[in-house]
This record gives structure tokens, sequence and C-alpha cells, in this order.
């Protein structure tokens, strides 16, 4: 039990870092995590972890969709901007953008929506510098909003850990 435990808290970890980077799963590993837990140790033993989990969970797509939201609004952008930032984002992540010699699909999932945002901006102002700032605008309020769901992942981990401290066999 105590492997599975370690096991289960480096996956939350990993899960720690998916919040923060962009395309990489976060919150649902966190929340699968404990769900394995409180399957092998009951679901009364987790309880509370597991109803946080859910909870942050949700919050994680609130904050998602609540700072792109304001950040486009923020930088002036319009429905042509925040709905190319979206195809640039779907773009960027299935990998669409010419193949990058560094980064990948990573940069791609950040340069796809600034480009997305400024594409979007630019067809329908015919500005570009209104079409720039809101392409900026775009990105800073989703690295923010990714900067507080990792805050807010790190906290259901440490949550889990405090409610569930020693592990079965540890002897503690």
């Amino acid at each position: 039990m105590t492997i599975l435990y370690w096991v289960l808290i480096a996956v939350m970890i990993l899960g720690v870092i998916g919040a923060v980077v962009p395309g990489v799963p976060g919150s649902s590993l966190i929340l699968g995590s404990i769900i394995v837990w409180a399957i092998v140790q009951g679901f009364g033993t987790v309880g509370w972890a597991l109803g946080v989990a859910i909870v942050v969970l949700l919050l994680s797509v609130c904050i998602d969709l609540l700072a792109t939201y304001f950040g486009a609004k923020q930088g002036g952008a319009s429905k042509w901007g925040q709905i190319g930032a979206i195809v640039g984002f779907l773009l960027g992540f299935l990998g669409l953008l010419p193949a990058l010699p560094i980064g990948g699909p990573l940069l791609g999932i950040l340069l796809g929506p600034l480009l997305g945002a400024i594409i979007g901006e630019y067809l329908y102002r015919k500005d570009l510098t209104i079409a720039v700032k809101a392409g900026i605008a775009v990105v800073v309020s989703s690295v923010i909003g990714n900067f507080i769901q990792g805050i807010l992942a790190l906290a259901v981990v440490i949550f889990f850990v405090a409610t569930t401290w020693p592990p079965p066999g540890l002897g503690l």
C-alpha cells in the first residue's frame, strides 16, 4: 500500500505541473489519483479530499474560461479575436501549426492562441496594433490562469496528504 500511495503522490505532482503547463492534464490527474486511493482504501478515508478535488477541478475549468474572457476583454479583443484565439489554441494543440524545431506542441499551444487572436482581430478591425495588443492579452491572461490553477492543484495535493497521512504500512 505504501508504494501505491507514493506512486499516486507522484502522479498528483505531475498533475500540479499539468495544471500550469498548457496541454498537459492537471487537476484530472489529481482527481483520478484520489479516486484510485478511495477505491483501494475506501471512500470514507478520502471523502473531504475527494470533494475538494472535484471543486478544484470545476474551478479550474471556470478559471480557464474566465481568464481568457477577461484577458481578451482587457486587451480590447472582439468576438473575432476571441474566436481566433480558440481556433489558434486548437490548431496549436493538435500540432497543425508548422513543426517547430524547439518546443513543438507546447510552443504551439502558446503561439496558436496568440496568432489566432491577432489574425481574428485583424480580420475584424484591420488594425495591426489593436490586433497584437488583443493577442498578447489573451496569452498573458492564459498564463495567469494557469498559474492560479497550479496553486489550486498544489493545495489539493497538500490537503490530500494532510488528510491521509500517514499512509498504511509506514508505521508512524
